[in-house]
């Protein structure tokens, strides 16, 4: 029996929802649904932003990286998702599950850092005006995404290769739909404090150092406006922030209920983490078109076949 129980993991089994007997097939087509809206909604944007030279411009690019994110972070989990609901096929390979921690926590971090700078866009765009697009040149903007994506490549090599540096060789029942760290250290057969702190930590310090970042932010531009006291500056500043501010909360609201409710954590951890995944890159893209009348008026020149031109 102990060298049975010693025997290294190759697979885990993933448990899925619970509490869904009975469900499986509408959640199927739910999810289903989002994942196909979500995906035509950030190509759309995509293509708006790619063809029409009007929105050549940094929000805008910094928009296209967010609709490329929003495309890749259901993708992590929602192809095995369906899997389970629709043929219950529960088994994940040792690499697949590598890689479900490795996009998950790399596009994430990407998306708060992303975030970020889209915020800093925003106070230089406002505050600084006549000296905007000095300041926000296209090197800066390719500086600005590249070490976004960067920095957070690095942030999920780290975690995921500590993550898979302890021995898997007990049980590979993991409680959950998709691979994560917290659920996943409960199955080694090691000493699982250093990571838990080292995850605690990187997870924790990211998205805080990024708030407050947005909202220095924002706090300045207020500042900026009340000094202004003018109607059409803040008619400016609603136009262009108030999508950005909207898209942060829905990515920040949920990781704060689950940190200021730790007796909720275990409760919200899934409905959070699905919302987070499914339902808020499916949310981004219309928030984006509903609210700004450039990309609105660019996908309408596309949908009766012109190339949108300035």
């Amino acid at each position: 029996m102990g060298l049975v129980n010693r025997t290294m993991v190759t697979h885990f089994i993933l448990l899925g929802f619970p509490n869904t007997d009975g469900l499986q097939t509408i959640l199927f087509f739910t999810f289903s649904a989002f994942y196909l809206c979500t995906l035509l909604g950030n190509l759309l944007i995509l293509s708006a932003v790619f063809t029409d030279r009007c929105l050549h411009t940094p929000m805008y690019f910094f928009l296209s990286n967010l609709a490329m994110l929003d495309i890749g972070i259901p993708c992590i989990s929602t192809p095995k998702l369906l899997a389970i609901l629709w043929s219950q096929n529960r088994v994940i390979s040792l690499g697949g599950c590598m890689s479900q921690i490795f996009f998950g926590h790399f596009l994430g971090s990407t998306e708060c850092l992303l975030y970020t700078v889209m915020a800093y866009d925003r106070y230089v765009a406002i505050c600084h005006p006549l000296r905007y697009l000095l300041i926000m040149n296209r090197r800066v903007c390719a500086l600005l995404a590249a070490g976004t994506w960067i920095a957070s490549s690095i942030h999920a090599t780290i975690l995921t290769s500590l993550t898979f540096t302890l021995p898997y060789c007990g049980s590979n029942v993991v409680d959950y739909f998709l691979c994560d760290i917290f659920m996943l250290v409960k199955l080694a057969c090691a000493d699982t404090h250093v990571i838990k702190t080292v995850s605690l930590t990187n997870i924790g310090l990211v998205p805080i150092a990024c708030f407050l970042l947005i909202f220095t932010s924002y706090v300045r531009i207020v500042c900026a406006l009340l000094k202004m006291n003018s109607a059409n500056a803040w008619r400016t500043a609603a136009s262009t922030c108030t999508s950005h501010l909207a898209v942060v909360m829905l990515f920040f609201g949920p990781c704060f209920l689950v940190y200021t409710q730790p007796q909720l954590s275990e409760v919200l951890a899934t409905p959070v983490q699905i919302f987070c995944s499914v339902v808020t890159p499916m949310l981004n893209p219309v928030i984006y078109t509903l609210r700004n009348k450039e990309v609105k008026a660019s996908l309408k020149k596309l949908g009766r076949g012109r190339i949108p031109a300035c």
